[in-house]
């Protein structure tokens, strides 16, 4: 999808000036956007679709609000970073339990998941019923093919906002009047409820990777595989403590059986597999490859401005390569955000070539000014998404050959993995540990720490919050394994909630972390409070707007 992405960029645009086209003597209904003359080609609603994607790719509106602000920096793998305490204040406070509700990083998460929600909603209302006659490009297959996608992108932005928000209001129409504005906020059942039901159809209508109802060019669209994977992990956080005491309908067995049935799935289709070597994942040359099941598209860039973001819609480079690059100079300008922790460091096992795939150590005998580096005693980066290994177009790799050099001073091509085949594999193994099938759980482990040269379950120690853990468990495997494989790649917040958010288990292992930091960061941290800093608040603007149907998370 990198060479048609930019047809959605103007998309809603276009759509909202299509009443200026219209004789000027003819008004229009208050309140109505005519889109009759737009839906008079297929390519219009392919068009449609790929508008659908685009709110994924932002990642400035107010202040920069890359999910891996929460993802990564909120949890025990990364400190904020960037040039002191007060860059960014937002996620500043967010790291340190310091949120209200006026913070503008979640105001504009907010914001851009429900933009593309409304998308969803457009694009749902038109392409359904949508027909041309005497055109053979407008089969089923593609009309199936491009619901599918919007179903399945609907499903993303609504589990991105209940994992962060809890409820939030579950629109799932055109709201095209002021009277509808002010919809009820969901519970966290009903959300995740309409996930599923949006996945499911997804995966009904959605052909496999490998379809030929896939160009080249289509690479990165939404896939069966892609589906399955979302089904496999929503219901792999419902089978969670934290996410069923919410009171879900469906029990945890039953949401860790269906886990392990979609897994299963995905793992039968043979349309993914572990690439041989793992840190070709997080190149340009590796995007939208084997491994990849979906991953958020972005294109290198030589315009624009620090300005253009989710206002404009004109992102089509990253922001993320800029914000976690080194600070010194020495591989070109960055804004040094996103440290990778000791903790991190140090659980990595003896051996384990992951830790210098995910984790940078500059050289201070290259750095221009090695000051600049630190961040409360951490110099480490992040080096899955500071984009070190790629060479040049030219095949020139950098400065002294230490890294690329990027074509724009803010932006970056590399693409966002949302989801890697390791990633399902080892959700699969955790739904099988669920359902209580501990020899599969293993094998699927131990599967993904062949590829990197591991010892099996039983075999191995390591470090857990500073404390050598002797003999563990298999489910203190997995866990330690998703934070070994997936590190620095915006997951791991989620999981701790998942994992421990119930009855006070995060704040002890929050807690435990924190006395493993360096003693300058520990003196930023306040204390973690149990069922409030689980999830964050509903921003105070959405609640000012919408007073009536909204209330504020506990403790906010």
């Amino acid at each position: 999808m990198k060479t048609t992405r930019y047809i959605g960029l103007v998309l809603s645009a276009t759509m909202l000036l299509m009443t200026g086209c219209r004789d000027y003597l003819t008004e229009i209904e208050p309140g109505k956007t005519m889109l009759d003359d737009y839906y008079t080609s297929p390519d219009a609603a392919i068009q449609n679709v790929t508008g659908c994607y685009v709110p994924l790719m932002w990642e400035f509106g107010n202040t920069y609000f890359s999910e891996w602000f929460i993802g990564d920096v909120v949890s025990d793998d990364a400190l904020k970073g960037g040039g002191s305490t007060s860059d960014m204040a937002d996620a500043y406070d967010m790291e340190n339990w310091r949120t209200t509700n006026q913070n503008n990083l979640l105001l504009d998460i907010y914001h851009a998941n429900y933009q593309g929600i409304g998308r969803c909603n457009l694009a749902l209302k038109y392409i359904t019923d949508l027909e041309f006659e005497n055109n053979d490009a407008w089969t089923p297959e593609l009309k199936n093919r491009l619901l599918g996608e919007v179903y399945f992108l609907r499903a993303y932005y609504y589990f991105r906002l209940v994992r962060i928000f809890a409820g939030t209001p579950l629109v799932t129409k055109v709201l095209d009047n002021d009277s509808e504005w002010g919809q009820p906020r969901a519970t966290v059942g009903e959300v995740y409820a309409q996930i599923l039901a949006d996945l499911e159809q997804a995966e009904q209508l959605l052909p496999v990777k490998s379809s030929s109802l896939y160009a080249e060019s289509d690479l990165g669209r939404a896939t069966k595989g892609a589906a399955q994977a979302m089904l496999l992990k929503t219901n792999l956080y419902m089978a969670s403590p934290y996410w069923q005491s919410y009171g879900l309908e469906k029990t945890a067995d039953q949401c860790y059986a269906d886990a392990k049935a979609w897994g299963e799935k995905i793992i039968a289709s043979r349309e993914y597999d572990l690439l041989p070597t793992f840190g070709d994942n997080f190149t340009i040359a590796g995007e939208n490859g084997l491994e990849s099941v979906f991953e958020i598209q972005y294109a290198a860039v030589t315009w624009g401005d620090y300005g253009n973001g989710s206002h404009l819609g004109f992102t089509a480079g990253s922001f993320t390569q800029i914000l976690v690059r080194s600070r010194s100079g020495q591989i070109g300008a960055g804004w040094g955000f996103n440290h990778p922790t000791q903790n991190l460091y140090d659980e990595f096992e003896a051996g384990d070539l992951r830790r210098d795939e995910a984790i940078l150590t500059p050289d201070e005998a290259k750095m221009e000014t090695p000051a600049v580096e630190y961040y409360l005693g951490n110099k480490y980066l992040n080096n899955k998404t500071g984009m070190y290994r790629d060479t040049l177009a030219d095949g020139s790799n950098g400065e002294g050959g230490w890294g690329n050099v990027l074509d724009h001073a803010t932006r970056g091509p590399l693409n966002n993995r949302q989801i890697r085949y390791s990633d399902v594999l080892l959700m699969y193994a955790e739904a099988c540990l669920g359902a209580g099938d501990e020899a599969t759980a293993k094998e699927y482990i131990n599967k993904v720490r062949a590829r990197v040269g591991l010892g099996e379950v039983g075999t191995y120690t390591f470090r857990l919050n500073g404390t050598e853990v002797a003999s563990p468990t298999v489910e203190q495997c997995l866990r330690h394994e998703r934070r070994m494989e997936l590190a620095m790649e915006g997951h791991r917040w989620f999981d701790l909630v998942r994992w421990y958010g119930a009855n006070g288990k995060l704040k002890e292992y929050m807690e435990a972390y924190q006395a493993t930091e360096d003693p300058l960061a520990k003196s930023h941290i306040q204390a973690f409070v149990a069922g409030k800093h689980e999830i964050f608040p509903i921003p105070q603007t959405e609640i000012q707007l919408n007073p009536t149907h909204m209330d504020q998370n506990p403790g906010y």
